[in-house]
């Protein structure tokens, strides 16, 4: 379990519920003043964006940024874009992430125009974590938290990978053929709580979900890009089950529209409660969805319904 990094000297950050449990990696937490907001903060504002990204960087940036802003003057302290909003086009992927350094620095740069703090969705990166060059042509399918004051906080490279057949007109999926999986769950203190990252087809995989939770998740994002076929079927569902599983909010934002005359995504981007409930949905078409974390409600949901420690007290006596 990977619990994100710090501004400058890439300690790890720790979510305060999972520093107090079984779970938590074993090791003092830094002293980093943004891991207390989580808790100063009642009933703050977070948003979901969807687009419909194409083929070209600078249009995808201009109405990410757009929307973007639309939620920051709706009060949104955390905003959440889609899978592959910076670019719809798995064939040019690695010559965007060989622009590295140059869109980084753009999407912190909007995070810090807007005031928000940014979960950018996903974007093509050229090196691991580790910092060691992936072979071409693949990529890493990276997944960036950055602050308000546009500072990277928090890494997450996308785990499991779209190798599937569909019942559309793309009808073969290898994403595997240009993405290279990641290795680690990853949690991080946010304002608004603490966050669990996960990108698309990993909300197909519980187990990944669980690790969140145990390592003191919140809210859990789900940037995507769900086919018009799949998402038509398992979508809602999926973020539902989640969400009553790990009783977390979870936020999915979705490609929503066609991109070509092959690739056509779901949409319906939602937030969901702890407890299952739908908040909000963009259906299709670009949008942003607007909701409340309501803590005590979170609280609620857990302390009437222990499921966690339910879990942990199950495994205890299966040892």
């Amino acid at each position: 379990m990977v619990l994100g990094y710090g501004p400058s000297d890439l300690h790890p950050t720790y979510c305060l519920e999972a520093w107090h449990s079984e779970t938590a990696v074993q090791a003092e937490p830094p002293n980093h003043t943004f891991i207390l907001f989580g808790s100063l903060f009642m009933n703050p504002r977070i948003a979901v964006i969807q687009m419909v990204s194409g083929e070209r960087f600078e249009d995808n940036l201009d109405a990410a940024a757009r929307l973007v802003g639309q939620a920051a003057s709706e009060g949104a302290k955390l905003v959440l874009l889609p899978e592959n909003f910076a670019l719809f086009d798995s064939a040019n992927l690695r010559t965007l992430a060989e622009r590295g350094d140059e869109v980084r620095g753009r999407v912190a740069e909007l995070a810090m125009q807007a005031g928000v703090w940014l979960v950018a969705g996903s974007l093509p990166l050229a090196e691991r974590t580790d910092g060691t060059p992936v072979a071409v042509p693949r990529v890493r399918a990276g997944c960036l938290v950055f602050d308000d004051a546009g500072v990277e906080r928090a890494r997450y490279d996308k785990r499991h990978l779209f190798d599937v057949d569909v019942a559309d007109a793309q009808r073969s999926y290898r994403e595997s053929d240009y993405v290279e999986a990641g290795e680690s769950p990853v949690v991080v203190d946010t304002p608004v709580g603490c966050l669990g990252l996960s990108i698309c087809y990993d909300l197909r995989f519980p187990q990944h979900y669980q690790a969140l939770r145990d390592a003191g998740a919140e809210l859990i994002s789900v940037p995507s890009a769900f086919t018009a076929v799949t998402g038509a079927a398992h979508w809602e569902l999926l973020l539902r089950a989640r969400a009553v599983e790990t009783q977390c909010y979870l936020l999915g934002a979705d490609q929503g529209g066609r991109h070509s005359n092959r690739r056509e995504t779901w949409g319906h981007s939602m937030v969901v409660d702890p407890w299952g409930d739908v908040l909000g949905v963009q259906a299709t078409g670009e949008g942003v969805v607007i909701a409340e974390l309501d803590r005590e409600r979170l609280r609620e949901v857990r302390a009437k319904m222990p499921v966690q420690a339910h879990r942990e007290k199950a495994a205890q006596q299966s040892k």
